[in-house]
């Protein structure tokens, strides 16, 4: 294997089980942390090469890959959780949400395809959230970035796949990495949406604790890197089969219903 793979926020969670299972696999492994240099000895994985990336820095991005030479497989995991009612959402905090979520990946993105496309190989995934499929009331501004990243990939994969080059989006549903405890969120204290939001909030931190492994996660990303054609989507965790395949018979307004129900929402 003479692949290189880029695994940004591979210092925990899904980024973390997506490297060890790419350098399992026989890859060359890169792996990004905002300060690699701080990362505890227990958190490093062997065989895997850190180096800094801030999202919310274009320069930092640029200087990633310009540093990281030629990269074969991309995988756009880093991100940011956040929570708060629409009519409340802080416009600085959006602005940097869409810039660390959205922005960022896709001028990395940007920055690493001619490569591939002049190797005549490539292999870009964005992990999303089945949040973007699925819309959860108070998670509008991260159901929107997740949303975002999957058309850049979703109409992309079109232009490039010519080239060898194929772009898709693996969705997790409820995935235990303990990210409730860095999620961002946003309520006024005299917010009229308070009981609701809290509500949705424990049900949420709930699912997630109950959710599945990252590991789950990692091996489908792997499986969607190693696929010959690889699909336009791939979900994984929360009985995603079942729930896809019930929302392509079921009316929109019983799937939403069923969406907020699971996270104790009556609607």
């Amino acid at each position: 294997m003479n692949r290189t793979a880029l695994v940004t926020g591979a210092s925990s969670g899904i980024g973390r089980a997506t490297a060890a299972a790419l350098v399992t696999r026989g890859y060359r492994v890169l792996g990004t942390s905002r300060t690699p240099g701080a990362l505890p000895a227990g958190r490093r994985l062997a065989g895997v090469d850190y180096l800094p990336l801030d999202l919310a820095d274009e320069s930092s991005v640029e200087a990633l890959a310009a540093g990281a030479g030629d990269v074969d497989v991309l995988v756009n995991n880093a991100g940011e959780s956040h929570s708060g009612p629409f009519e409340e959402l802080p416009a600085d905090d959006l602005r940097r949400l869409f810039q660390v979520n959205v922005l960022g990946p896709v001028r990395l993105t940007q920055l690493l395809l001619p490569g591939m496309r002049e190797r005549r190989y490539g292999r870009v995934v964005m992990v999303g959230s089945m949040l973007a499929s699925f819309p959860l009331s108070y998670r509008s501004s991260y159901v929107a970035t997740k949303a975002a990243l999957k058309g850049f990939s979703n109409a992309a994969r079109h232009e490039l796949s010519p080239f060898g080059v194929w772009l898709t989006t693996v969705e997790p549903g409820s995935i235990n990495t303990g990210i409730s405890e860095r999620r961002t969120k946003h309520i006024a204290a005299d917010s009229p949406h308070r009981e609701d939001f809290e509500t949705m909030l424990a049900a949420l931190d709930r699912n997630e604790k109950a959710g599945t492994g990252p590991d789950q996660v990692a091996a489908v990303i792997v499986k969607a890197i190693e696929a010959t054609r690889p699909r336009q989507r791939y979900a994984v965790g929360s009985n995603a089969p079942i729930v896809f395949a019930l929302r392509r018979v079921v009316p929109l307004s019983l799937a939403e219903k069923l969406t907020h129900r699971r996270h104790d929402l009556r609607r």
